[in-house]
């Protein structure tokens, strides 16, 4: 229930969009919007775009103004996924955004501000790309406000397990409207 920025750490497939979600729903946050953004699937050429909007003319095929997910997500939070692929001039924008709660779009002339709740992932140990000179010391401070490691299913005890399939089961049942009862 805290509005600080979380990261969540844990292999591909361990749930943290999920965990996103329910962080999300179970803040004051959750009448606003809950986007997600996969950095690493973005080129690094529309990334900047993509996260922070551009206005009309800003470059070669803008045809229009466009509204980047910080602004969208206003009010919201904002699940910055694979957030260790980021490029490092991204990285520092970001930075400012988390700092300051303002960014400008791409060929703007003025600020806008922005009220977002981060919470970011990663398959990758962003500590030890802070150590390689791959992810800004800063940033990661500041996104790791409340790191959340996320174990894989082959590292969880069996009573969780357990609980886990109740769950899917339960949701199957929910989706098709009926299903089996137990396993």
């Amino acid at each position: 229930r805290l509005d600080v920025p979380v990261l969540l750490l844990g292999e591909t497939g361990t749930g943290k969009e999920v965990i996103a979600r329910t962080i999300h729903e179970a803040s004051s946050r959750s009448r606003g919007p809950f986007l997600r953004v996969n950095c690493g699937a973005i080129p690094p050429e529309l990334i900047d775009s993509e996260l922070f909007g551009h206005e009309k003319g800003a470059f070669t095929g803008a045809t229009s103004s466009r509204r980047g997910w910080f602004e969208r997500a206003d009010n919201g939070t904002l699940l910055l996924d694979e957030v260790g692929e980021l490029a490092m001039e991204l990285q520092s924008k970001l930075l400012t955004v988390l700092d300051e709660g303002r960014f400008r779009r791409l060929g703007g002339a003025h600020d806008i501000a922005t009220n977002v709740r981060i919470v970011s992932a990663s398959n990758h140990d962003l500590e030890q790309a802070v150590r390689d000179g791959r992810f800004r010391s800063d940033l990661y401070f500041r996104l790791a406000v409340l790191p959340v490691h996320i174990p894989p299913l082959r590292e969880r005890g069996r009573d969780e397990i357990s609980s886990l399939l109740r769950r899917l089961l339960h949701a199957h049942q929910a989706r098709v409207g009926r299903g089996p009862t137990r396993f």
